[in-house]
């Protein structure tokens, strides 16, 4: 049923019990009373019998079916005040699901709420405020002190400070200088700055991570489907206790007594509400979960595989070493390669560059081959940079690293290595994913199997599959055995979009990662460090205990409460006042997933 239609379920019993007061004990009109609160049972146990009716269409267990015969049986007894406190726990349960709910999910609400709406555009000397949607890229914009960053963009002024909390859970603000680029959402600190549009507002990550939580609050937790596991047997041992407690006693009452305090609110209510709790704990951690079955699946897994580039390295090639194999020392052939390189666009032409440590020379003529290398005149001599068999034709010892290869007046002179830097968290999140129960860790990359062995014997992996294109990673997850799942894959880029689709539990390293890896992925790590993937897992092992832990406290306090009631000793109204708090106590247990408590959360 729909929020609104839950809310005037509860005030129409709360009203109408407060009619039914008046007329017992002012008007001394018992069975005026007793009419009308039979009359409330009767229907809203009709409506409730269709509700479950759906439910059990959808291929789950109707929980609601004790509540219903508790109600029947309590007004066939005559026990009508029992009857309508039952009521005011099932329809207030559905509210006050619904604020529990609502206060789990703060920290997701607060995201949607500050999402930039207007942006500043400057044109000459006019500033006008437009429409963040329509922001065009390369549109010149203003920031004023304390305003949300309306798009993606580079600081053409500066420096100012931002806020990124709200995107990647790091409070701490950021120094941003010219020529730095800024995330949409992030809050601009004490001075205006001028913006240049990177994005357009659809497209900025603001947007990206909007629209996952959208998806996230479309898409409601599954896991009742654990709670529909006990809710069988627990219904079955309910009626077997009511019907012997019948028996026994050769009065219908203790039939309702039993069935009073066998309310399934706890089943109900307490698993969503862990799992709701769950994943805005994971939110406050710069991690967006997008469903609640994601959780479930996060703590079992038992395997997780990455992508190297971009997920266990930081995806940015420097250089490692300079192997001169000429007359050429190491600084002069470095020198060399990066003046040679110094106007090319090219990654490892900018890494060479802020390698260097000597003054760049002047570079004429020169030519850039797209994919092979440059040519370039340097004090009368011609430099050649780039692949091996651009720069010659000799025969030369390759390392296994990505190299520039540099020739001097067609002699050739030696290379420039580059290796792609391991993460300074990866070794410290495979030891934490360890700790957490994951029994197997594993590379799966596109890079060659040295690269891939030296990086994965660097962090503590497993097992290596390199030269993998995107085909070979989904065979390698579809290829596990069934000891080894459910597996989570842990990917950055486009190229890992399908592998992240296919496995149990798809995770994106999404703060500098292609969009479609985070629209294809269960989950998003917001911030770009490695360490929340263990994070995640904790976060998914406390909610699943929690909501576990939550669901059992109420059936065993019931079971009790259901036993100690076949010897008649509780009322049925008492027995309805004790099942009010006993659901109070599962659902507040329940709300402790919300908590940061592990010490991996720092």
């Amino acid at each position: 049923m729909g929020k609104l239609q839950e809310y005037k379920r509860f005030w129409f019993v709360v009203s109408l019990g407060v009619i039914a007061l008046g007329l017992q004990f002012l008007a001394h009109q018992a069975g005026l009373a007793q009419l009308l609160v039979s009359a409330l049972g009767i229907c809203l146990a009709l409506l409730m019998f269709v509700d479950m009716v759906k439910t059990l269409r959808s291929g789950k267990f109707g929980v609601d079916l004790l509540a219903i015969t508790a109600v029947v049986a309590t007004l066939a007894v005559g026990e009508y005040w029992a009857a309508l406190i039952v009521l005011l726990m099932l329809t207030g349960g559905d509210a006050l699901e619904d604020f529990a709910a609502r206060r789990a999910n703060s920290e997701l609400q607060t995201l949607l709420d500050q999402s930039p709406q207007t942006a500043h555009v400057v044109e000459g000397e006019t500033v006008t405020d437009v429409a963040v949607n329509t922001v065009t890229v390369g549109t010149r914009l203003l920031v004023k002190p304390g305003e949300v960053m309306p798009v993606d963009g580079t600081l053409i002024t500066g420096p100012t400070t931002v806020n990124e909390a709200s995107l990647t859970g790091e409070a701490r603000p950021i120094e941003k200088a010219i020529g730095d680029t800024v995330m949409s959402g992030s809050i601009n600190g004490e001075a205006a700055v001028y913006l240049r549009a990177d994005q357009t507002a659809e497209n900025s990550q603001y947007q990206n991570i909007v629209r996952l939580v959208k998806q996230a609050e479309a898409q409601p937790a599954k896991f009742v489907r654990m709670a529909d596991r006990y809710a069988v047997p627990f219904t079955i041992l309910a009626y077997i206790i009511a019907g012997i407690a019948w028996a026994i006693s050769q009065t219908p009452v203790r039939f309702a007594e039993v069935l009073v305090v066998a309310s399934p609110c706890p089943l109900i209510l307490a698993a969503p509400i862990a799992l709701i709790s769950g994943m805005s704990r994971a939110s406050r951690n710069g991690i967006i979960v997008k469903t609640g079955t994601t959780l479930e699946k996060l703590a079992q897994v038992k395997t997780v595989a990455f992508d190297k580039t971009g997920t266990i390295t930081q995806g940015k090639l420097v250089v490692d070493q300079v192997v001169p194999q000429g007359s050429q020392s190491a600084d002069r052939l470095l020198q060399l390669a990066a003046s040679a390189e110094q106007h090319s666009s090219h990654v490892l032409a900018q890494s060479l560059v802020a390698a260097n440590r000597l003054p760049l020379l002047t570079a004429t003529n020169v030519t850039e081959t797209t994919a092979q290398g440059v040519v370039a005149t340097i004090n009368g001599q011609q430099v050649r940079a780039g692949k091996a068999a651009f720069v010659t034709s000799e025969s030369i010892t390759k390392p296994d690293q990505t190299a520039v290869y540099v020739a001097v007046d067609d002699v050739y002179q030696g290379y420039v290595s580059f290796n792609d830097r391991v993460r300074p968290e990866a070794a410290t999140t495979m030891t934490r994913l360890r700790q957490a129960g994951v029994a197997h860790l594993m590379m799966i990359s596109g890079d060659r199997q040295p690269i891939a062995e030296q990086i994965a014997q660097e962090v503590g992996l497993d097992q290596v599959h390199a030269e993998c294109l995107p085909a070979g990673k989904i065979a390698v997850l579809d290829q596990l055995a069934a000891n080894q799942r459910p597996v989570a894959m842990v990917g950055d880029g486009i190229n890992d979009a399908p592998s992240l689709a296919t496995a149990d539990v798809g995770i994106a390293m999404g703060a500098h990662g292609a969009t479609a890896a985070s629209e294809s992925a269960d989950a998003v790590v917001l911030k770009d460090d490695l360490t929340r993937v263990s994070t995640a897992r904790v976060i998914a092992q406390d909610t699943m205990r929690f909501a576990r832990q939550s669901v059992l406290i109420g059936i065993f306090i019931c079971t009790g409460l259901m036993l100690i009631a076949t010897t008649g000793i509780i009322p049925a109204i008492i027995g309805a006042v004790f099942q009010e708090v006993v659901d109070t106590v599962t659902i507040l247990y329940a709300l402790r997933a919300r908590s940061d408590r592990s010490s991996l959360e720092s």
